[in-house]
């Protein structure tokens, strides 16, 4: 597969929405009976572009995946301390799973925290998203139990971290 990874421009966040909001919804990573505010979120790749860099996956002009990488300070970042960048939202539609699209979109990230300066890159995930923790490992992000945290009672998530 051959694919480039760059910012994504307004044309493409409506695909990119529609790709993340599946990826967690249709993976069952989402409860839609309880509430879909989250899903929203996932959805508004526009109000995230505001506060962070959305990341892109193309080929042939088609989006295959994305990613939100915080810088220090972004409203975006959840778990990372102040010399700290994190990514968020990491998806990848189901027609390019297993094709590196995800890896090469974390890389990505890594890029731009070393560019950055930053200590560390950090990221939140919940326990069954097992492909992407496959891919943090692989990586060199270990886990960061320490860092766990739950956005709502029945939701744990687990955090890793990335030493740059």
């Amino acid at each position: 597969m051959d694919f480039e990874i760059r910012t994504a421009t307004e044309d493409e966040y409506g695909r990119l929405g529609e790709i993340t909001g599946a990826a967690y919804s249709g993976d069952g990573l989402l409860d839609l009976n309880d509430d879909d505010t989250y899903l929203n979120v996932l959805r508004d790749v526009a109000g995230r572009a505001g506060d962070g860099e959305v990341l892109v996956a193309v080929e042939d002009g088609r989006v295959l995946g994305g990613v939100t990488f915080a810088a220090p300070g972004s409203r975006l970042a959840d778990v990372a301390g102040p010399a700290e960048a994190e990514f968020r939202m990491l998806a990848v539609a189901p027609e390019a799973r297993g094709k590196g699209v995800g890896e090469a979109l974390v890389r990505a990230c890594t890029e731009r925290a070393r560019a950055l300066g930053v200590r560390a890159l950090v990221l939140s995930t919940q326990p069954a998203m097992l492909g992407a923790q496959r891919i943090y490992g692989r990586l060199g992000f270990v886990r960061t139990p320490e860092l766990d945290w739950s956005p709502l009672p029945a939701l744990k998530l687990l955090t890793y971290r990335l030493e740059l």
